[in-house]
């Protein structure tokens, strides 16, 4: 677009459209994106109001700070374990919900409904079946096992990927699904004409086509990982099990510590993280798109 064309439109329907986006972005900018920068800012002093610029200083404490390696380690190790058997799950319920099942709507609407329920309520769930006198445990005392204390012991990261899961999966369902009956059904017909298999056809059609989805559900999925702090939080308190303590968790008990710095410097390096991942991912997948071109 040249520059005449650009004031022609700025002219014709670019003022409109500003006066439209005003109100919403001058609420992202008041309420997200000045407060960000402040917080950017104040990880670089030693004080919440006229600190000193201190450089790296805030950051390299933050490194050595042994509560924060376990939580940046939980939750690595939490999006490691939880985004691929999110994925997995879900395009797997995509697949089978994309063939002519019985209730086929009615097990969709099933999976989706965890997206509607309050998280307060889904945390009081898990606890009624994972507390030490809950459900699970009063069903293995039935039947002669030991009971387990799901929320302080090495289950404990079992029973939040379980919870992601559970919680997730039906909305990256529908993202699979969409995506699903966007591939041309003319590329199976021909497929099996030429004798292609069922597992050949999935290869070489339904992951080729299905990749810009999968990259946008990995990058969303990868999102939501870090945002779990909710359901750990009601389900095991500030200071859960070791395996539980998330950064989120760090971040809360900084703020409740006033210790601004770090909480600032933890935010930072947490969104840096994810934005670092969300642009590889775009790279890698724009560099696939290119390559099936």
């Amino acid at each position: 677009m040249n520059r005449s064309a650009a004031f022609a439109w700025l002219r014709r329907d670019g003022f409109q459209a500003l006066w439209f986006l005003l109100p919403s972005s001058a609420g992202f900018a008041l309420f997200y994106f000045i407060p960000f920068l402040l917080g950017i800012y104040e990880s670089f002093t030693d004080g919440a109001l006229g600190g000193r610029f201190v450089g790296f200083g805030n950051y390299l404490a933050l490194l050595r700070s042994e509560s924060f390696r376990k939580a940046a380690a939980n939750t690595m190790i939490f999006t490691g374990i939880g985004v691929p058997l999110l994925i997995a799950l879900s395009l797997l319920l995509a697949l089978l919900l994309n063939r002519p099942l019985y209730a086929r709507g009615w097990l969709r609407t099933s999976i989706m409904l965890p997206l509607v329920v309050p998280v307060a309520s889904v945390v009081l769930i898990w606890q009624i079946v994972f507390d030490w006198n809950g459900t699970l445990n009063a069903w293995m005392h039935h039947f002669g096992m030991e009971r387990i204390d799901w929320l302080q012991s090495n289950w404990s990261m079992s029973i939040i990927v379980a919870m992601f899961i559970w919680k997730n999966i039906g909305y990256n369902m529908v993202l699979f699904l969409a995506g699903l009956q966007s591939i041309p059904k003319d590329y199976y017909e021909t497929a099996s004409i030429e004798g292609a298999g069922r597992w050949r056809q999935f290869r070489t059609i339904t992951i080729v086509y299905l990749t810009p989805t999968m990259f946008f559900v990995l990058l969303i999925s990868i999102v939501n990982s870090f945002k779990v702090f909710r359901e750990t939080y009601l389900l095991a308190g500030d200071y859960p099990f070791d395996r539980l303590y998330m950064l989120q968790h760090y971040m809360n008990n900084m703020f409740f510590a006033l210790d601004v710095q770090k909480l600032t410097a933890a935010a930072s390096l947490m969104v840096g993280c994810i934005v670092l991942l969300a642009l590889g991912l775009l790279r890698i997948e724009r560099r696939f798109r290119e390559n099936t071109e």
